[in-house]
């Protein structure tokens, strides 16, 4: 299968790549826009392997995507581009309507003239995979049921809103023009490569640092936690073996405040590197409460996790000590884009952790 995957140089999308190249035989054609948050060296020996192609190209320019579709002539489309940071749709959501909404519009016309173009066989086989997140059901209190493929839509947030609008997209298309498309959505993924602005890698590195770890209200903003190489899985399961007009709730059964996470992080820094200051508890700081903040966000993953055989492998512990001993090792990494002109404006600012499509 020839695969056109956007956004794989972004955190999400290259644990795709690297799971494509790495574990299938697919070819994979890797579309990014190459923003702040996509990184060249997350596709590791992926980007120069012989099955993988990088096009730097903006799903918003449709001329562009037109061409991308004529000249590599997909089996499927997984689609994961997009704004993705909470604070930052907050502060501007201009970009998040251009790429989210109108990328996924412009990217869906390309696919579905390529589509209706394709012989018989070749459209009985043919995928648009959508990959979204659980921040579009909107938030739940301490005894609500967690989220499935049936919850009702409710955004919350302009980054929210933006991705529920290209769900309904999707799913349009879908109906009105046959185009066979699959939507899963997606809890908070954590692991290596995430740029760190995100929760766990700006607590860990700002604790590394000795900086205050600052925490939105008293910390109980709970959400669930899924290790981005698990989900990568699922994804190649979906693409693999998913039914058009199906929706997949993927999740990763580890819900856990924003507090506890803090506590944890520093719990496992100070066993690997031990502070002389003492125990890294001590620099958490609790701050005023950003608008709008989602009190709780988890999924029920029971049907899919039936529908494809899969359950994430990892629990959060496993998954947390893996991602934490990846950034000690990538200093010379993190240190880089900390130094740079962005990351010094935003990288000590109050997150969290919110990542859901690359």
């Amino acid at each position: 299968m020839k695969l056109l995957l956007t956004g794989g140089c972004g955190f999400i999308g290259s644990a795709v790549v690297r799971r494509l190249l790495h574990h299938t035989g697919h070819v994979v054609i890797n579309v990014d826009k190459m923003t702040y948050a996509a990184s060249e060296d997350a596709l590791e020996d992926g980007l120069r392997h012989n099955r993988h192609t990088l096009i730097k190209a903006d799903i918003a320019d449709a001329a562009a995507m037109r061409q991308i579709f004529e000249t590599h002539d997909p089996d499927a489309v997984m689609h994961l581009a997009a704004e993705s940071h909470v604070d930052r749709s907050i502060d501007g959501p201009a970009d998040f309507v251009q790429t989210n909404v109108v990328g996924t519009f412009i990217l869906l016309e390309a696919a579905r003239r390529h589509y209706d173009g394709l012989p018989a066989n070749r459209k009985a086989a043919f995928r648009f995979h959508h990959v979204s997140t659980d921040e579009v059901f909107g938030a739940l209190d301490h005894d609500d049921p967690p989220f499935t493929e049936n919850t009702p839509y409710d955004p919350r947030s302009p980054y929210s809103a933006t991705k529920a609008a290209s769900d309904h997209l999707v799913r349009a298309w879908s109906h009105t023009y046959k185009l066979p498309t699959i939507v899963s959505n997606t809890c908070n993924n954590y692991g290596p490569w995430q740029f760190p602005e995100k929760l766990i890698p700006l607590v860990t590195l700002n604790a590394l640092e000795g900086k205050e770890l600052p925490v939105y209200g008293d910390g109980s903003n709970t959400r669930d936690w899924l290790f981005v190489e698990d989900h990568a899985e699922a994804l190649v399961r979906i693409a693999e073996t998913g039914t058009p007009g199906q929706t997949y709730a993927i999740g990763g059964r580890q819900p856990r405040t924003n507090l506890e996470v803090v506590r944890a992080i520093c719990a496992h820094l100070d066993r690997r590197v031990p502070d002389p200051g003492g125990p890294r508890e001590r620099l958490i700081r609790f701050v005023a409460d950003r608008p709008g903040h989602d009190f709780r966000y988890e999924i029920d993953p029971s049907r899919s996790e039936q529908a494809l055989d899969w359950k994430a492998p990892h629990d959060f512990e496993s998954g947390l000590a893996r991602t934490i001993d990846w950034y000690l090792d990538r200093r010379a990494w993190w240190e880089t884009l900390r130094l740079a002109r962005y990351a010094g404006q935003r990288l000590g600012t109050v997150a969290t952790g919110k990542e859901k499509a690359a």
